[in-house]
């Protein structure tokens, strides 16, 4: 069975409406890497984490807009797919770099997500002609605010978009074996805060719309295999 995470109950809320009954189990995982480490680590401790074959994370997220190398065909509202998750944020931070930490303490910062997952999530998407983009995500425990800093993350990971909690979702999957699949909707570009131009309702319907679309049809092959 499928374990379908988002941060909030916002984003929650509507995938629950559009997912089958008894398709797959649902966390709210909180906001940032912190909380999402700590109550995805906590569920997969107990009983009810048995039954998990994979793990669905959903939500929205910024898009990096201004820096050269970006995808240019990026929209808002548009569905994005990891191909990778790095931890943006864990490391030495200058005013317009991030270094690595030195080597006696590294820790765990860049993660491949499922290729196999990533390749049927793709043909779906295909299938119902729902445009969408791969790439790597960066997880931040601060949100970006200017386009300054934006750019230098893009520049520095190659990044799609940025999000508070796939990285920490990664690294708990990882430490269980469990296969992940990340999905996300662009709410907004990375740019000097402007909440006006945000369309945070529509990407959270959009994304959980798509996600339960992914999880319905994933778990509907499996069963008829």
């Amino acid at each position: 069975m499928i374990l379908a995470v988002a941060a909030t109950q916002f984003e929650m809320q509507p995938f629950l409406a559009a997912v089958g009954v008894d398709r797959c189990q649902t966390l709210i995982s909180g906001v940032g890497p912190v909380e999402s480490c700590l109550r995805l680590a906590a569920f997969f401790s107990g009983q009810r984490s048995r039954a998990i074959t994979a793990v669905v994370n959903f939500g929205v997220g910024g898009a990096y807009g201004g820096a050269e190398g970006r995808d240019a065909s990026l929209q808002l509202l548009d569905i994005c797919l990891a191909q990778s998750e790095v931890l943006g944020d864990l490391g030495i931070c200058f005013p317009r770099r991030i270094d690595d930490l030195p080597p006696q303490a590294t820790a765990p910062k860049h993660f491949e997500l499922d290729p196999l997952l990533l390749e049927q999530t793709s043909r779906i998407l295909e299938e119902e002609k729902i445009p969408f983009h791969t790439g790597n995500f960066v997880t931040l425990s601060c949100a970006s605010g200017t386009t300054e800093r934006g750019e230098m993350l893009q520049t520095r990971y190659r990044g799609l978009c940025e999000n508070m909690e796939g990285g920490a979702v990664a690294r708990v999957c990882r430490e269980f074996g469990l296969p992940l699949l990340e999905l996300r909707c662009i709410s907004n570009f990375v740019e000097d805060r402007n909440t006006a131009n945000w369309r945070l309702q529509q990407a959270a319907d959009t994304c959980a719309t798509t996600a339960a679309l992914v999880v319905n049809t994933l778990a509907e092959r499996v069963h008829t295999s």
